[in-house]
């Protein structure tokens, strides 16, 4: 490819933040649920390279670039019939297969979010800010690539700390560094839930709980495994087998496969469901806890029955 860059280019990336940064200079985009990806177009020649710098264009087929020769960082995202994302859906696209790849992009297409522009023809964009970057960006977009949204005010950005992701915070007169942690906060979403502990698996050290599975009742009662949690503290890890003994069925769960494996069910000791926690999380997809997950406090005085489906589309 005849660019100014050529792959692999890692992305520039985030420092975490529980706060929005607020003040002359910043500008916020929402924080998508999706693979994130660097695109090397040279006329019809098209590169996809993902986070880590590996290869992503043979599992996206359907994804089409305007010819030219650019550099685009953006988001690869999956939206569903309802225009959700979904990235358990999206998580499934790679597959070695190349049947079932052109199988589900037919069925489950996907969408390339642009939020930055890297270079053009044979010009590097990287030394500009993020501000002249972004105006560039704006006057070069076309379909179908969908550009990302953005504000220069906080409180048009709050909302997305709710019914998004989260936000991505930017420098305006930050340039692009590549594989840094420079010039760009990430704010998660961070939601609060009680759920029902049916069950736990053993930690690493012998004698400790690793994490607690999460059940929630669904409209007709029926208690459905949401995720598990294993934010909990040292202490508290090696205490709760002895909390949990009296609860115990004898029984053995399954379910609640790992995320990476679909395969493996992991499996974990069954309590009554009986007992409540209260859990802190960034995300969920297809009604499931996917991460982030952390204990706050037990919920004696909260019965299991009032924990439901309905507080994770809150």
């Amino acid at each position: 490819m005849a660019l100014p860059h050529k792959p692999p280019l890692l992305p520039q990336l985030a420092r975490p933040a529980k706060h929005l940064p607020v003040g002359p200079g910043w500008a916020y985009e929402p924080k998508w649920d999706g693979f994130r990806a660097i695109a090397f177009v040279d006329e019809t020649d098209v590169y996809l390279q993902s986070r880590s710098g590996k290869p992503l264009r043979r599992y996206f087929p359907e994804l089409t670039f305007p010819e030219g020769r650019y550099i685009l960082d953006g988001e690869i995202v999956l939206f569903d019939a309802e225009g959700r994302q979904d990235f358990d859906a999206l998580g499934q696209r790679i597959h070695p297969a190349e049947t079932r790849i052109n199988m589900l992009a037919e069925q489950t297409p996907t969408t390339f979010v642009a939020f930055d522009l890297l270079a053009v023809d044979d010009e590097s964009l990287l030394g500009l800010p993020q501000r002249e970057r972004r105006d560039r960006l704006v006057a070069f977009i076309s379909d179908p690539l969908q550009l990302c949204p953005t504000t220069e005010d906080p409180a048009e950005a709050e909302p997305w700390l709710e019914d998004r992701e989260g936000v991505i915070a930017k420098r305006q007169d930050a340039k692009y560094e590549p594989g840094k942690r420079v010039g760009m906060s990430k704010i998660k979403r961070v939601r609060t839930i009680d759920a029902v502990v049916m069950g736990w698996r053993p930690g690493k050290e012998e004698g400790t709980v690793g994490s607690l599975i999460l059940g929630l009742h669904d409209e007709d009662g029926t208690l459905r495994t949401v995720g598990h949690t294993s934010g909990i503290s040292r202490k508290e890890k090696g205490t709760l087998p002895a909390k949990l003994a009296p609860y115990e069925t004898g029984e053995r769960g399954a379910g609640d496969p790992s995320r990476w494996d679909n395969a493996r069910d992991l499996e974990w000791v069954e309590l009554r469901p009986e007992l409540v926690i209260e859990i802190t999380f960034d995300h969920t997809s297809n009604d499931r806890i996917r991460h982030g997950t952390k204990l706050v406090r037990w919920r004696d005085d909260k019965k299991p029955e009032e924990c439901t489906m309905d507080q994770l589309k809150s």
